[in-house]
């Protein structure tokens, strides 16, 4: 996809405050500080529309990017950040669980993980919860750029046996830094519109 727009439109912490739209929406999901925001901003060719930062825990509502007026991107507060008070961890799980379970334009859920790494245990709670739900998913491994191309499909194949993936289930490795994945990614969430 060529995007020629694209807009933060909304942060919402309640279902009322959702946009009004039937555009399709796609949910990025990913522990605190895996890359979400680079990613939005590489698969939308913005710097800094969706806001990076070293500490986790920054994003702590549902912030809904409009892109080319045809889809939404609804970044969502990344998980498994200790920093964080239980009340307030609980809160942002239920306003994700709500989200996901209830709002019917959402087509797949985009689970982030770090392809250096094996997915960790509230990655693959994430990974059941969409099955559980039968929320599509598409998984992206991020941070290609650190791993030795030779060493990709490794890696790969133990985000699949960690997450016990479905044969269905697509990874796409992705690099934020120079653009690996990021038409493998179009691709595949427009393939769900």
């Amino acid at each position: 996809m060529k995007v020629t727009s694209s807009e933060i439109v909304i942060s919402a912490v309640r279902q009322e405050q959702y946009p009004e739209s039937n555009l399709p929406e796609f949910a990025l999901a990913g522990r605190s500080n895996v890359g979400k925001s680079s990613f939005i901003n590489k698969m939308l060719n913005r710097k800094g529309l969706a806001r990076i930062s070293s500490k986790p825990g920054k994003t702590q509502t549902l912030n809904f990017f409009l892109i080319n007026d045809l889809l939404h991107f609804v970044d969502v507060p990344g998980y498994g950040y200790a920093k964080v008070s239980k009340s307030e961890r609980a809160a942002w799980g239920k306003m994700i669980e709500t989200y996901f379970t209830t709002r019917e334009q959402l087509k797949a859920v985009v689970l982030i993980v770090d392809l250096r790494h094996p997915p960790t245990e509230d990655d693959v709670m994430m990974y059941d919860f969409l099955k559980y739900y039968q929320i599509p998913c598409i998984i992206i491994a991020t941070k290609a750029d650190k791993v030795p191309k030779g060493k990709w499909q490794k890696h790969v194949k133990v985000i699949r046996e960690t997450l016990d993936l479905e044969a269905n289930d697509q990874i796409v490795v992705f690099s934020a830094e120079t653009g690996e994945g990021k038409d493998a990614a179009w691709t595949i969430i427009e393939s769900f519109i």
